[in-house]
C-alpha cells in the first residue's frame, strides 16, 4: 500500500521524480514502512499504463542515510535509458534504509525481492503514476540477488503483476565457495555485513552473532549505522577476518540452513520467467564461475536462462555497455517475445551469449 509521494526535482533525470513510502512486510510477517524512488516517463501514458522495471539496488550500506531515495540522481543506473522507451521505474531502498531506527537486512534475499515488488504493487491504481501490471525486474550484485529472488517468488507473491522478465546482473549465488572467495579480500567485509543483515531480519535465536563472531566483533555492530559504502570498507578493513569471525557459517548448522535459504543456487523449482544473466569477465566481487554453476543448475531444474558475459569488465563496470543490449532485452520481454531471445549482444566486441540450449552448456571465459 501507497502511503505517500513527493514530486522532487531532480537535475538530469528525463522524466518526473518521486519519493514514496510505501508498505511491506518483515521476516515475522509483521508490516512495515519502506522508501523508494518512482520515475514517470514525460510521454503520456500509453493503453493500459506504462510498463514497469523494477530496480534493485547493489550494495550501498546498510545505514538510513545510504537509502538510494536520498540521493535520486544516481540512484539507479542507465534511468534515461530506461525511460526514453517510455517505461516507468520503481526503485525500493529495501525495509532498513530509508526508515530509522533499523539497519538492512543484507542479503536476505525474500525480503529485498518482496519489497521491490511490493513498490510496483504500490503504484498500480494511484492515478499519479499509471502504472501497468506488466513488469520486468532488474538489479545488480546485492541487487542481482534481490533480482534472483524475485525472479523465483513473483509468479505466485503477486499474481496480479505480470513478471515478464528478469535481469540478474553479477547475482551473488554458491554463497560457499563465495564465502571461501572473499575472505581474504578487500571485500571481506560484504561477511561481516551479511552475518548482522541475517541477524535483524531473522533474530538472536535464529541467526545468533554469537555462534559465528567474536565477542569483538559483536561491540562493532553499532559502527554500520555511522557511514555507508566506504565508511565501512575503510573501518572493517583494520580488522581481521580471523578477528571478527569464530566460524565458518557453514559448519554451524542454524546458519547453514539461512544461507541456503537465501542463494538462488539452492533453488529447486523453476518459473515459466525468462532470466538473463549480465557479468563481466573480469568480476573480481563475484567470481563469474559463480554464475556459470548457477545458471547449468537452473537450467537443470528446466528454467529459461541465458547468460551475457562482457570481456574485460569488472562488477559494475559491466552496466554501461551491457545498458543496450539490456533494454533490448527487455523490450522483447514487453512486447510477447519468446525466450530465450535471438538477439546477439554487441555492447562490446566478443560479448559470450549463452543459453541452456548452448552446446557445451555454459562457460567462464578468461578475463
Amino acid at each position: 500500500m501507497l502511503l505517500k509521494d513527493t514530486p522532487v526535482t531532480v537535475a538530469g533525470v528525463d522524466g518526473t521524480t518521486y519519493r514514496v513510502m510505501y508498505t511491506s512486510e518483515d521476516e515475522q510477517g509483521k508490516v512495515v514502512p519502506v522508501t523508494g524512488l518512482v520515475f514517470v516517463p514525460r510521454s503520456a501514458p500509453p493503453a493500459g499504463g506504462y510498463k514497469v522495471v523494477a530496480w534493485g539496488h547493489g550494495t550501498n550500506g546498510m545505514a538510513d542515510q545510504c537509502a538510494p531515495s536520498l540521493s535520486p540522481s544516481q540512484a539507479v543506473p542507465s534511468l534515461n535509458a530506461l525511460l526514453s522507451e517510455g517505461w516507468e521505474v520503481t526503485a525500493s531502498d529495501y525495509q532498513g534504509e530509508g526508515t530509522p531506527p533499523g539497519v538492512l537486512a543484507y542479503l536476505v534475499g525474500n525480503l529485498a525481492a518482496e519489497n521491490t515488488i511490493d513498490l510496483v504493487r504500490a503504484v498500480q491504481h494511484v492515478g499519479t503514476f499509471h502504472a501497468s501490471s506488466d513488469y520486468v525486474v532488474w538489479g545488480h550484485s546485492e541487487g542481482g540477488q534481490t533480482a534472483m529472488f524475485a525472479w523465483h517468488i513473483g509468479p505466485t507473491y503477486a499474481p496480479s503483476l505480470h513478471l515478464l522478465g528478469v535481469v540478474a546482473g553479477a547475482p551473488p549465488s554458491q554463497f560457499q565457495y563465495i564465502y571461501a572467495a572473499l575472505q581474504h579480500s578487500k571485500y571481506a567485509f560484504y561477511l561481516y555485513m551479511a552475518a548482522i543483515g541475517f541477524n535483524v531480519a531473522y533474530g538472536n535465536t535464529a541467526a545468533p552473532l554469537s555462534a559465528v563472531t567474536t565477542p569483538e566483533a559483536r561491540t562493532l555492530v553499532p559502527l554500520v549505522k555511522k557511514g555507508c559504502y566506504n565508511y565501512l570498507q575503510t573501518t572493517f578493513d583494520k580488522y581481521p577476518l580471523a578477528s571478527l569471525v569464530t566460524h565458518d557459517p557453514f559448519t554451524v548448522p542454524q546458519w547453514k540452513v539461512l544461507l541456503e535459504e537465501n542463494d538462488p543456487g539452492a533453488f529447486t523449482t523453476p518459473t515459466t520467467v525468462p532470466l538473463l544473466i549480465i557479468q563481466g569477465t573480469a568480476d573480481g566481487q563475484i567470481p563469474p564461475i559463480s554464475t556459470q554453476l548457477l545458471a547449468t543448475h537452473l537450467c537443470s531444474i528446466g528454467a529459461e536462462v541465458q547468460r551475457w558475459m562482457y570481456p574485460g569488465e569488472h562488477h559494475a563496470q559491466v552496466i554501461v555497455p551491457s545498458t543496450p543490449d539490456m533494454v533490448h532485452w527487455i523490450a522483447d520481454r514487453f512486447a510477447g517475445q519468446a525466450a530465450p531471445d535471438p538477439y546477439v549482444p554487441h555492447g562490446l566486441p566478443d560479448v559470450l551469449a549463452q543459453d541452456c540450449a548452448t552446446p557445451g552448456g555454459f562457460t567462464t571465459p578468461a578475463p
